[in-house]
């Protein structure tokens, strides 16, 4: 049995159900997560009882984005034993989300880090069994990224989808939105960092289906269990062949630039200000005054 950091693993009926368990954290994304998921996925990929993989959140919601109550108010210095003797900070994590007076930014080790994690999360991309994500709560900032490699979502009429830290300090570096929704809904959200809800995600393309919470997990197991019925090398076939479409968009390309984007969006005047008031009021608190000009208007 593996034991894993950020998630838990089981298998019934066909399926393999790959739930993330940090509810406390609203499932928040750490280092362990996409070396987690990638290795999961792996997992099930490779057992043939395994026909379908179902991706889930525990607690309140699916995932909340990065564990940045840690990263974003940690600004006064690096953790011990992370600088060279030039006092150069060496870990890829720190340089990535603090801007540390005195240090120069490194896009390329930036780059390396969050690349690393878009292929952890792209594993439910590119595996060769289908995978649906069923969504819940919310599904936000790289909570979002996460959910829009799977192949197939299903999500509560209520939950939350969207990222709102295009409005500051973020662009979703996974570069899924304009593949799954098309361009001129994707600028809609990343032109506002508004969120849809469960409904809108269906009518938008993003979702296949939209249930009441209460009947969300009910409704889910009833689709993939329809998916497991079908022969493993049937799905595989069908998921490569429509796959080469998708890929052929451009997917690797729009990964890479948005990669690229979203380090230098957490480096800008507005990254370095929102990076320093988190630091002096909290994560939480900085994110309400960022979304507080927004209200809560919401696409339809």
């Amino acid at each position: 049995m593996t034991e894993y950091q950020t998630l838990t693993y089981e298998v019934t009926d066909r399926i393999a159900r790959i739930t993330f368990n940090r509810p406390e954290r609203g499932n928040a994304i750490t280092a362990d997560t996409p070396a987690d998921l990638a290795h999961a996925v792996e997992r099930a990929d490779l057992d043939p009882a395994v026909h379908v993989i179902l991706l889930s959140g525990r607690g309140k919601g699916f995932c909340g984005g990065y564990d940045l109550d840690v990263f974003a108010e940690n600004l006064a210095a690096p953790p011990p034993g992370h600088e060279d003797v030039a006092g150069t900070v060496l870990d890829p994590m720190v340089q990535m989300t603090n801007h540390i007076p005195g240090q120069v930014w490194d896009p390329m080790v930036d780059y390396a880090m969050m690349s690393r994690f878009n292929r952890g999360f792209a594993s439910l991309l590119h595996a060769n069994k289908p995978t649906v994500a069923k969504l819940h709560g919310f599904a936000v900032a790289g909570g979002s990224d996460i959910a829009l490699f799977a192949d197939q979502i299903i999500c509560a009429d209520d939950v939350r989808i969207g990222y709102p830290p295009a409005r500051v300090w973020g662009i979703p570096a996974a570069g899924m939105w304009a593949h799954r929704i098309g361009d001129a809904r994707a600028k809609r959200l990343l032109f506002t960092g508004d969120t849809i809800d469960g409904r809108t995600a269906v009518d938008w393309g993003l979702a296949i289906e939209s249930w009441p919470a209460h009947e969300l997990d009910e409704r889910t197991d009833s689709f993939v269990q329809r998916m497991a019925q079908m022969p493993v090398n049937q799905l595989i076939m069908a998921k490569l062949a429509l796959n080469s479409a998708l890929l052929a968009q451009g997917v690797a390309t729009s990964g890479m630039v948005s990669t690229v984007f979203d380090g230098i969006a957490r480096h800008t005047r507005e990254g370095y200000a929102f990076q320093q008031r988190a630091a002096e009021v909290g994560f939480r608190e900085a994110v309400r005054e960022r979304d507080e000009p927004f209200g809560d208007a919401k696409p339809s």
